[in-house]
């Protein structure tokens, strides 16, 4: 071990050294944080109990008399086409979940790379990239996103939806995270970096990955609730996986057989319910890495 490492070490405080512990108090210290992952949780613990205490089968079409009202035997009663709704919901809700990740994961880790390949290197490159960001975000993102469902040929499935989701998801995190790229190209620890002999994909992923994370997490989150609202409204309009349990396929076929104005309230309220938790867990979450990344606002924290 070198001096300088040596001392780099030795400045450490307790909390750095002990990671997590360090991040376990931040998020006890961190209301938005707090309350965004409780919310999650308590999704989470309702998935996991609904999936030993309810029975797959019971989604599926004609497993009981239909449009029936709570009761003991059906919790949440069941739809026109005879699925128990609870067991539709426990079923739906991770499929909607998945649909955000894979759509999330695909277009944070586009718009990384896009981020720096305009941000760092900069000329051509990066007039390209940005003009195309700029141009296809005038457009409506939704529009786009029904067009090419309805050139898929063939049924839908719930991947299949994902990646129509993702196919835009990269434009947001690219403008976003190009412009934290454009301010760490000027640091001093880059220009040190480059004095040191280290090439630029060195310097990128060892250098500015690193102090890029918390706004790369902040913007896959931000991402993943994207997907999720995106992929609702396509299922909406009757374009998504009709075999699924989504929870846009559940509201597509409340607006099908016009629930809401047949008084079947235990069918359109849940979904509308675990839909906006879910995106008020996210926000939270949002918000809190957001305090993690804005050092002014870790201060306040």
């Amino acid at each position: 071990m070198t001096t300088a490492a040596a001392e780099s070490r030795s400045n450490l405080t307790p909390e750095t050294q002990n990671r997590p512990t360090a991040i376990y108090r931040y998020i006890r210290r961190n209301p938005a944080m707090m309350g965004g992952l409780g919310i999650l949780s308590v999704m989470f613990i309702f998935w996991a109990f609904g999936t030993v205490l309810t029975d797959v089968d019971d989604a599926r079409p004609l497993s009981f008399r239909p449009s029936q009202s709570p009761s003991s035997e059906h919790w949440l009663g069941t739809d026109r086409q005879g699925k128990d709704l609870v067991t539709v919901l426990v079923i739906g809700t991770p499929q909607t979940l998945r649909i955000g990740l894979i759509a999330g994961a695909i277009g944070i880790t586009i718009g990384t790379m896009l981020a720096f390949i305009a941000g760092y290197f900069g000329g051509f490159i990066d007039g390209t990239i940005r003009f195309v960001v700029d141009t296809l975000q005038t457009i409506p993102i939704l529009i786009v996103l029904v067009a090419i469902a309805i050139a898929i040929p063939g049924d839908m499935t719930v991947e299949m939806m994902a990646l129509v989701v993702a196919m835009l998801a990269w434009l947001g995190p690219t403008r976003v995270l190009r412009s934290q790229v454009l301010v760490m190209r000027q640091q001093s620890y880059v220009d040190l970096a480059r004095l040191t002999g280290m090439g630029d994909m060195e310097i990128i992923v060892k250098e500015m990955i690193p102090n890029l994370m918390p706004y790369i997490v902040a913007n896959f989150v931000l991402a993943v609730a994207g997907a999720i609202l995106a992929s609702i409204g396509i299922e909406a309009l009757g374009l998504g996986p009709f075999e699924a349990n989504t929870l846009g396929m559940t509201i597509y076929w409340n607006i099908y057989y016009a629930s809401l104005l047949n008084g079947w309230w235990w069918w359109w309220a849940p979904p509308i319910v675990i839909i906006v938790l879910l995106f008020v867990g996210l926000f939270l979450v949002t918000r809190g890495l957001d305090e993690w990344a804005n050092p002014r606002l870790r201060k306040r924290v």
